[in-house]
């Protein structure tokens, strides 16, 4: 009972076990072909998945109402932007990387000064800036699609071990946001602007410059993954980005931050994301299409905020 208990305060390891559900029955299906390749494979994807939900899930944080949509277009912008810069070039990777975190810093200053000057809801707002610049993606690259740096590519796809390093890497900067939402003034006061706003405030708390800091970092997260995923799939792409805006939002809520915000999971990223690559790739080997995944990722998310709130309610 009393491990039942800690579960059922815990939601969000239920992705964990959903994941391994999911990868036990699809290796099930094919007879035990190919199960640590699917593996791996999840390690992989899912490492995108979690560095996009890292920002989004400190805007989340923030409460109700802030959520950033624009996530898929600065992927893009930084991804083109990087590319063109790097043009191929392995000594380019570091100004590269440099240009790609400038450019979602940018977006993510953008956001804000719509949010703070203009007062426009952070939804709307996001949205929004998401056409601009995304348009700006399409002017800049014109359609071409450069190939990235091989030392950039090798990086992304290197696999020691059946553990991709990308997914390594990734996971130690999940531990240091961790730390930095645990440990840190900034981190604790995400947190309680989210609980309250109006108190944190009255406490002293800088409430105007840690959303604008939040809003940026999310904006650098996307820069980020954008950089990256042109370097996995070998250059950057218009539509790279669109996957993203449904699974930086759904891994967040399936990991078990609070969409009401004043709390937020680490840990529960990962589950989530292995979950939600491990049931497309179940329902591909199953032969099902991308509409009954697409209803699936939207029941799974219903009933986690659904428990989610039940338990607020005790």
């Amino acid at each position: 009972m009393s491990l039942l208990r800690r579960l059922l305060d815990k939601p969000w390891l239920g992705a964990y076990a959903g994941a391994l559900a999911i990868w036990l029955a699809t290796i099930a299906f094919t007879e035990g072909q190919g199960g640590a390749g699917v593996l791996t494979a999840a390690l992989s994807f899912a490492t995108f998945s979690v560095l996009v939900a890292i920002g989004q899930m400190y805007v989340i944080t923030l409460g109700p109402g802030n959520v950033d949509l624009s996530i898929p277009a600065t992927m893009t912008l930084a991804g083109a932007v990087s590319m063109k810069i790097m043009d191929g070039n392995d000594p380019m990777i570091v100004p590269g990387l440099l240009i790609a975190l400038g450019c979602g810093a940018g977006v993510g200053v953008f956001n804000y000064g719509l949010i703070r000057l203009l007062r426009i809801p952070p939804i709307i707002a996001t949205l929004s800036s998401s056409f601009v610049f995304l348009s700006a993606a399409i002017s800049y690259s014109r359609g071409i699609r450069i190939k990235p740096p091989p030392l950039l590519a090798d990086f992304t796809t290197w696999i020691v071990a059946g553990i991709p390093v990308l997914a390594v890497a990734g996971a130690l900067l999940t531990l240091a946001m961790s730390v930095v939402l645990h440990r840190t003034v900034f981190g604790r006061t995400v947190t309680a602007i989210g609980q309250n706003p109006r108190a944190a405030r009255l406490a002293g708390l800088h409430v105007d410059r840690v959303r604008f800091a939040t809003y940026v970092m999310c904006g650098v997260f996307a820069g980020l993954t954008g950089y990256l995923v042109s370097g996995f799939s070998g250059g950057a792409a218009l539509n790279m980005g669109s996957e993203y805006l449904l699974a930086s939002i759904a891994v967040v809520v399936i990991g078990g931050t609070s969409v009401a915000g004043g709390f937020a999971n680490l840990p529960g990223l990962w589950g989530a994301a292995m979950l939600l690559f491990l049931l497309v790739t179940m329902l591909n080997t199953y032969g099902f299409g991308a509409g009954i995944r697409l209803v699936l990722t939207g029941v799974i998310i219903i009933a986690v905020i659904t428990l989610a709130s039940r338990k607020a309610v005790r």
